[in-house]
């Protein structure tokens, strides 16, 4: 096979293009792939669309802060090897970095799509990506919080850069003092989150609805197992504090002591440092 023929057949997997629409873009491009991509989206000749269709269920979340603003982004692709290629990457990282140049805490994903990039939009700059790596792209999450006047601690999981993995946890505290053994309880608490994924802070931050659902299921077991109706409500209390043990995060076991839960944990710090943890974050693919 030839290298134009070659080039042809690249240019039209990524793009779909027809094959003298590929011939005659590269021909005006010179043979230079990214030059013939772009001009066949110009011309509205490359059907990222048909991509769109595709399942996305691989790809990748990247970190990024500056003074102001902390911002999650969770873009997923078709599969592993796109999301770990230099490509990919460098796609996030410029997604952050104009979430944090945008400096819009209530920005979201809608309109962070319709956000203007090099002339068009940041929705277009995914469909010139979509059509570059050929795969189906998609703006799973964004997160953007505040930074100001806080302690933030973030870990990584399966990472692919510094700030890019699998996994991001993230915890915002308050503490006394800063150091290194705070900043190492910091780390490990995210470390924890990643591995334990609670659904809230404490028990009185669940939904309503989770703690009911769960409540009537529990009670729906207890029953059928021919327990006596005087006893059911016994057991169902401990059911439950067996439940809120598993999905929140201050009576979880913590990952490295199973003699403690986090709540212990932090007594421990309460005193020196008057640490607490403010909220938490995980996103994940």
């Amino acid at each position: 096979m030839s290298q134009i023929t070659t080039l042809i057949k690249e240019l039209r997997e990524k793009t779909g293009a027809g094959f003298l629409d590929c011939k005659k873009s590269l021909e005006e491009n010179n043979n230079d792939m990214e030059k013939s991509i772009e001009t066949l989206r110009k011309k509205g000749l490359a059907k990222a669309s048909k991509k769109m269709d595709r399942e996305a269920n691989e790809g990748a979340v990247g970190i990024y802060s500056n003074n102001d603003l902390i911002v999650i982004i969770k873009v997923n692709s078709e599969t592993d090897f796109a999301a770990k290629s230099d490509i990919f990457l460098n796609f996030l990282d410029s997604l952050g970095e104009l979430a944090l140049k945008n400096n819009n805490i209530n920005l979201d994903k809608q309109a962070f799509l319709k956000l203007s990039y090099e002339g068009e939009t940041i929705e277009n700059y995914f469909n010139n990506m979509i059509a570059k790596i050929g795969e189906n792209l998609i703006l799973n999450d964004l997160i953007i919080m505040n930074n100001k006047n806080s302690n933030f601690s973030y870990y990584i999981h399966n990472s692919y850069k510094d700030n890019i993995g699998k996994i991001i946890s993230t915890i915002k505290y308050s503490s006394k003092t800063y150091n290194n053994e705070i900043e190492k309880l910091s780390k490990n608490l995210c470390m924890h989150v990643a591995a334990m994924k609670p659904e809230s802070l404490d028990i009185d931050d669940l939904d309503n609805e989770i703690i009911s659902k769960e409540q009537n299921i529990q009670k729906e077991l207890i029953l059928s197992s021919g327990k006596p109706e005087n006893i059911v409500e016994k057991i169902l209390e401990g059911k439950m504090k067996k439940f809120y043990s598993e999905v929140t995060l201050l009576n979880q076991t913590y990952i490295l002591d199973q003699e403690k839960t986090i709540k212990s944990l932090l007594s421990e710090y309460t005193k020196d440092y008057d640490y607490k943890i403010l909220s938490f974050d995980l996103i994940s693919l």
